[in-house]
Formats: C-alpha cells, sequence, structure tokens
C-alpha cells in the first residue's frame, strides 16, 4: 500500500497526468463529447424509450345507439390512452381497418346494451386489438379495462347494478369472490422514465468509457508516442495509470451532469446516499475504462477498436436489465447478467435512490463492480506490457 500511493505522488506520475490534461485541453472536441452527447442521449432515451401507451386509435361499432352506449364511448375516448378515429357500420369494415393499420383497436357495442343493462341483465362488450405489438396489446387491454371498470362503478352510483368480466379465459363459476387492492411502493405514481433513465444511466457511463479509452489508447500507438513515453523513466503502470486519470475525471464530471438530469428532468427521487451512487458510478466508469484499455490492446487501429467493441458493448446491453426487467428474460440467460457491470450498477442507482438502501443490502454489488475492475485492469496492464515488450 504504501508503495501504491509513492507511484500515484511521485513527480513522475505528477508529470505524466498533467502531460495528458493538456493534450485533452487541447482537443475540446473530445472534453465536449464526454459531457453534452451522453446528457442528450439520457434526456431524449429517458422519454422516447417510454412503455406507456398513448393515444390508441380506436373504432367504434354502435348498433345500440343510446345514452349508454355513447356514455361508454366517451369514456373511453376521454382518457389520454383512446383517441377517438371514427365510427364503422360492421364488424367486416372494423376488421379491414385493424388489418389496414387506420386503427389500433376496435369496440364493439351490441344492439342491446342500454336494455341489458338498465334490466341488470349481462351484458358483453367485444373489444379487438392489433396484437402485432404484443406490448401495446396487453397494456391497451389494461387500460381498457381499467376505464370500464371506473365505468361501471360510476353506474352503480347511479343504481344501475353493473359489474365488469374479462372472459378472454375460460368462464369458471365461484361462489366466493376476492378483491385486489394494490399498493405501489418506491413509485406511487408508476412513472416508467425512472426505470428506463437510471438503465440509460449506467449505459452511457460504461459505453463512453470503454469507446473513448479504447480511441485515445489506440490514437497514441498511432502516433508512435506510447515508444517515447517508454523510453522515459515511467514505468508501464504509471503510464496507464497516467491515461486513465484524466478520462476517469471527465466521466466523473458527466457523472454528476447525469444526476442533475435524473433529478431536474426526470424529477427522480432520492432518498439514498449520494457518496453510494458516486462511488458506483466511479467503479462503473473504471470499469469501462479498463474495458477499453483492454480492446486497445487487442487492436492495431481506433477503428479495428471501435469495430471490436460492436462485439462486446451490445451483449452487454441487452443482458444488464437496464431497459428491461430480468425476470423477462428467458431462465438460462439470467445469468449471464451476473458478471455484467451495468446491472449491478443499475441496481445500485435503483434501489439507493428511489428505495433508499444502504450498503448493507448493496455490498453485493459494489464487491462485483470491484472484481470487474480489478480482473480488467490487471489485464490490461498485462496486456500492454507484454506487447510493449
Amino acid at each position: 500500500m504504501p508503495n501504491l500511493i509513492k507511484m500515484l505522488f511521485n513527480y513522475r506520475m505528477r508529470a505524466l497526468v498533467l502531460k495528458e490534461f493538456r493534450q485533452i485541453r487541447r482537443d475540446r472536441r473530445l472534453a465536449i463529447s464526454l459531457i453534452l452527447p451522453p446528457l442528450l442521449q439520457l434526456t431524449l432515451f429517458g422519454f422516447a424509450l417510454s412503455a406507456t401507451v398513448t393515444n390508441v386509435r380506436l373504432g367504434v361499432i354502435d348498433e345500440s345507439q343510446s345514452p349508454e352506449s355513447r356514455e361508454l364511448v366517451a369514456v373511453l375516448t376521454q382518457s389520454r390512452a383512446f383517441r377517438l378515429a371514427g365510427y364503422y357500420p360492421s364488424v367486416q369494415q372494423l376488421g379491414e381497418a385493424v388489418s389496414a393499420g387506420r386503427i389500433d383497436a376496435g369496440v364493439v357495442i351490441p344492439y342491446d346494451y342500454a336494455r341489458d343493462l338498465n334490466r341488470g341483465r349481462t351484458t358483453t362488450v367485444q373489444f379487438l386489438l392489433n396484437a402485432i405489438d404484443a406490448n401495446t396489446a396487453t397494456i391497451s387491454r389494461g387500460y381498457a379495462q381499467g376505464v370500464i371498470e371506473s365505468y361501471a362503478a360510476g353506474l352503480r352510483g347511479q343504481g344501475i347494478r353493473a359489474q365488469v368480466r374479462d372472459i378472454s379465459g375460460s368462464d369458471i363459476s365461484r361462489h366466493g369472490m376476492v378483491e385486489l387492492f394494490s399498493a405501489y411502493l418506491f413509485n406511487p405514481g408508476l412513472v416508467d422514465s425512472w426505470f428506463i433513465a437510471t438503465g440509460i444511466f449506467g449505459l452511457l457511463l460504461l459505453l463512453n468509457s470503454s469507446l473513448i479509452s479504447a480511441a485515445a489508447m489506440t490514437r497514441e500507438k498511432e502516433a508512435g508516442t506510447i515508444e517515447q513515453l517508454l523510453m522515459s523513466p515511467a514505468t508501464t503502470s504509471e503510464i496507464i495509470i497516467a491515461k486513465i486519470v484524466p478520462l476517469f475525471v471527465l466521466l466523473c464530471m458527466m457523472m454528476f451532469a447525469a444526476l442533475v438530469v435524473l433529478k431536474v428532468v426526470f424529477h427522480l427521487p432520492f432518498h439514498g446516499s449520494l457518496p453510494l451512487v458516486v462511488s458506483g458510478g466511479a467503479l462503473c466508469i473504471l470499469s469501462g475504462i479498463s474495458l477499453g484499455t483492454v480492446l486497445a490492446t487487442f487492436s492495431k487501429s481506433a477503428l479495428q477498436a471501435q469495430l471490436t467493441g460492436f462485439f462486446i458493448n451490445p451483449p452487454l446491453n441487452s443482458l444488464s436489465g437496464a431497459l428491461n426487467p430480468i425476470e423477462a428474460m428467458p431462465r438460462w440467460l439470467q445469468p449471464f447478467t451476473i458478471p455484467n457491470p451495468i446491472h449491478h450498477f443499475a441496481v445500485i442507482v435503483r434501489s439507493s435512490m428511489m428505495k433508499g438502501s444502504g450498503i448493507a443490502e448493496l455490498w453485493p454489488n459494489f464487491l462485483a463492480l470491484a472484481l470487474f475492475t480489478l480482473v480488467l485492469v490487471s489485464l490490461s496492464v498485462w496486456r500492454l506490457r507484454k506487447q510493449l515488450s
């Protein structure tokens, strides 16, 4: 430990780090590209990748032509979920409109809807959905069911006993009844952008740090300045650390700016410890820089390093759980998220900021990030020493 501290603060290390900062200052585009584009991507992707479904185009067949049927259509279309796209005279024309893509959903109100409703009889309203996009169809079905349940509750207030049942499956009679009352913990408003934005945060930290560090290292190799540094008294470890420090500082500035965006733009709550989130982000940045340095040791040019990164970064993104729940993956794919630094950082950010979790709950994720960083840093130093020997 004393030797490490002595190496980090000796005059050679200070001179090398100062040289790297001066080199980055001359390349202002690099500093700007490390901060501004990630913040724009975080803002755009946080809103664009939202799973909320709104303005679903709804076609209507109203065979009842009664005040009750018109009220049902008004309740459906007055919500943000559905937008009235037109009335159709027959089921065939409604189906053709769904097939042609002019509407996304359709509701068929039968002729005897109002009469059966006022007499307390069971009445059926058919709801058609375009299920090419299964996610949108499932969410729209849930919206429609919720709107109709609210409509039925209003009818009961008027003295009409209405009951809403989903008959998409088998209708099995039961004498008992169970009522479900849901309580949404940590996200009472069900703001889906909180989940997406925190996942994008981890993706941007790792992707930018790996791509920039790989490009910087290969550019040094192409220019031949690495060989000039090897002629100096500095060791290989000192050279690598000096290359990492300026990038780490700039990426930490981007991390703090991204935290401000999460708070100001997405109104993400902050119930946990800021030093805990910053520590996790620092480990994620070091993991990405180390990954980029390893890629640079296997590449002869910046273009080759970038192309190599395209084979590694997409699997890291897909198997991170940053944009979709891990539970939604096939069971045989879920273990591949364990050695993924993006997954562990996303868990740290979400648990700390939204739940207020501390180090007692998050230490496995910190341990995984630390091990990943240590392995990659050691591998990059070993590879670079072997390559330059």
